[in-house]
């Protein structure tokens, strides 16, 4: 059977000794489906040959994991390659983060569109075996740090590592106002605003729970600079909760008081853990020069 994408990792020398399917389900977050098909057809290789999920694996052995396509909702990216200016802060053979630039959307909205973020990864990585697919987002005005997958293989991996905390993602915001307590963490559930489709609200319509650690940096008179973490990922969460608690950020159009040439928001720095290595890498994603100095 052919394959389109190929997963080879050496153990580490840590790795104790542990069922193969624990591996694969707890360890590397696979998905049951996935498991099931790499099972089914007998493409979990260790150390080259058909192993069974429920036999041992130990430090030093090669685990390779085959897939065809046809295992994934979504194998094929839809991105069409627009070439423009892309700063890739880290790259694997899994996954890039790149720097996104405020102004310009991360993904198009519909089909054939172009000039986002996402097609200028499509463009980055034209020509390899590799392809751009969604992880997260980041709002058209918000500059900063964003993973993107190489692979559909990554992609629910990654999804369960951001919802639960494992993969940390901090922001850096210039506020209208000061933040009291000047630490802390706003637990505010958001839900849409029944007045503005494009809004979201605390308590508002199918409200989810949403959780902003906050922490002020420096205060100059009226305005502050606030670095925040992300624990949930909801719409417009940081730019709610700070509108919230009376501090919007300088230069939001839609929740903000304070008009400004761009948002000052910037995804300043994310800490991963890789797939399958179970690394962590720190990613700094530097704060753009026409972001104010503070």
């Amino acid at each position: 059977m052919e394959y389109r994408w190929q997963i080879e990792e050496r153990l580490p020398v840590d790795q104790e000794a542990t069922p193969l399917r624990h591996l694969l389900q707890r360890q590397w977050l696979l998905p049951k489906r996935l498991v099931h098909y790499l099972r089914s057809r007998r493409q979990v290789l260790v150390n080259g040959s058909y192993r069974p999920v429920s036999k041992t694996v130990a430090a030093g052995d090669v685990i390779t994991l085959n897939f065809s396509g046809d295992e994934f909702r979504t194998p094929d990216s839809s991105y069409l390659p627009d070439p423009g200016p892309l700063t890739v802060l880290y790259e694997n053979r899994d996954l890039l983060v790149v720097d996104k630039p405020a102004g310009i959307k991360s993904h198009p909205n519909q089909a054939g569109e172009v000039g986002t973020l996402m097609n200028r990864v499509a463009a980055y990585l034209e020509g390899t075996n590799d392809a751009a697919y969604m992880v997260h987002r980041l709002d058209q005005e918000t500059s900063g740090a964003m993973i993107v997958a190489k692979n559909p293989v990554v992609v629910p991996i990654l999804d369960r590592l951001i919802s639960t905390g494992e993969i940390h993602r901090d922001y850096l915001a210039l506020v209208a106002g000061v933040p009291n307590p000047a630490r802390g963490i706003w637990d505010l559930p958001l839900g849409q605003d029944p007045t503005d489709v494009r809004k979201r609200k605390v308590f508002g319509k199918n409200a989810q729970p949403a959780r902003t650690h906050y922490r002020t940096l420096a205060v100059n008179d009226d305005r502050a600079l606030v670095v925040l973490n992300l624990e949930t990922g909801r719409t417009h969460q940081l730019r709610v909760h700070l509108a919230a608690a009376g501090c919007p950020i300088v230069g939001d159009p839609l929740y903000g008081t304070v008009a400004a040439p761009r948002m000052y928001l910037h995804g300043v720095e994310q800490e991963l853990v890789l797939p399958f290595s179970l690394k962590r890498e720190r990613i700094v994603a530097k704060i753009p020069d026409d972001f104010p100095q503070f």
